[in-house]
């Protein structure tokens, strides 16, 4: 029989797959804090309907979090998850008030995004020899598109021919919430993906799907396989710690910035909903520029 505490759990994941369109990604997220959170009140309070859950009893919770060491971005996301399921429960008559109403989330120390720098990556598009296989063409068109467009890894792993025009120079992309944005495509990457198309339509294992990429034995690439790509070739250009996809992500919004593009736009090539998610490059150019005018000014 199942518990009271998960009555409402199927049917706020359903909400969110179905009329949010949140990515398998984020609905796993989402199930397990609220796994985790429902698991903790049954354990320690026994079963009990969903309003009489109290603010002490979710206090108790995040105190549990802190006491496992979780960072405090992370004990945010969970609160940000439950008031998440909360509107839903008050939505739907389930409860009448949230018990987060008087919960205060950690403060969290806003950490600048990690980029690898302009001649870096120059270095890297213009002077590293990519192999002269199929492989190393697929690899040298990852690291473009990623760098080129600041798309996210579930965008590029996702991404179907249909989404190019080549004729108008861009791609649409499918974001979070499905929400769709065009991106110009520069003329290296333009020449880059017109031979790489010629050369996929010869596959005729890579008939069979609409994936735009694909390795040469056919089958899709795949997130984890794309992480170990972009590993390997940043690791020949750059010391930054984190070599990931999202690094290459936030070095395209980071050049833009630097190069004078202005705010909104860089928002609308991110695909963010709000300025507030792209002000933190804002962060990245003062200091560039505080870098320039110490090393360039007589009294700097």
């Amino acid at each position: 029989m199942q518990a009271l505490l998960f009555r409402q759990l199927q049917p706020f994941l359903d909400h969110l797959r179905f009329e949010k369109r949140y990515s398998p990604h984020t609905l796993s997220a989402y199930c397990s804090d609220l796994t985790a959170f429902l698991d903790f009140l049954l354990l320690q309070y026994g079963d009990m309907e969903l309003r009489a859950i109290s603010p002490g009893m979710v206090r108790s919770w995040l105190a549990s979090l802190k006491e496992a060491d979780q960072s405090s971005r992370s004990v945010n996301r969970r609160i940000s998850t439950l008031k998440s399921f909360y509107r839903f429960l008050i939505k739907q008559g389930e409860v009448t008030a949230s018990p987060l109403t008087t919960i205060t989330a950690p403060k969290v120390r806003k950490r600048l995004p990690v980029y690898v720098e302009e001649q870096d990556l120059a270095t890297l598009m213009q002077h590293e020899a990519f192999p002269a296989t199929w492989e190393g063409r697929l690899h040298e068109l990852v690291c473009l598109l990623f760098y080129s467009t600041g798309m996210r890894l579930s965008e590029l792993t996702g991404l179907r021919e249909q989404q190019l025009d080549l004729h108008r120079s861009q791609v649409k992309l499918l974001g979070k919430g499905n929400k769709e944005r065009i991106i110009p495509l520069g003329g290296v990457l333009l020449q880059k993906l017109g031979a790489y198309l010629e050369a996929r339509n010869q596959l005729t294992a890579a008939a069979d799907t609409n994936v735009l990429l694909v390795r040469e034995n056919g089958r899709p690439v795949y997130p984890r396989y794309i992480q170990r790509v972009i590993r390997q070739y940043l690791s020949l250009v750059t010391t930054v710690e984190k070599k990931s996809p999202h690094v290459l992500r936030h070095s395209f919004a980071t050049h833009l910035m630097n190069n004078g593009a202005e705010l909104n736009a860089v928002k609308e090539l991110l695909g963010h909903s709000s300025l507030a998610a792209t002000q933190v490059y804002t962060h990245n150019t003062i200091e560039k520029l505080k870098d320039i005018h110490k090393k360039a000014h007589p009294r700097g």
